[in-house]
């Protein structure tokens, strides 16, 4: 059986949780600034855990970096 391929664009974008779940930057921070509520841009601080339904997908690029 061959190996399979993480897709490179995921592994430099998710990481994993020890339990299983799917961290990832927030998102809408890249322009439009002032625009935004300090409020609002306080919020976006840092990451934040994706929903399952979508790290249902990232999970099937990453075969090997499954963990919990």
């Amino acid at each position: 059986m061959p190996k399979l391929k993480t897709k490179s664009s995921a592994k430099k974008r998710f990481k994993m949780t020890a339990s299983g779940k799917v961290k990832m930057p927030q998102a809408n921070k890249r322009h439009g600034m002032i625009k935004r509520t300090n409020n609002q841009i306080r919020k976006q601080r840092g990451t934040t855990i994706m929903s399952k339904q979508d790290s249902k997908i990232v999970k099937s690029y990453m075969p090997y970096n499954l963990r919990g």
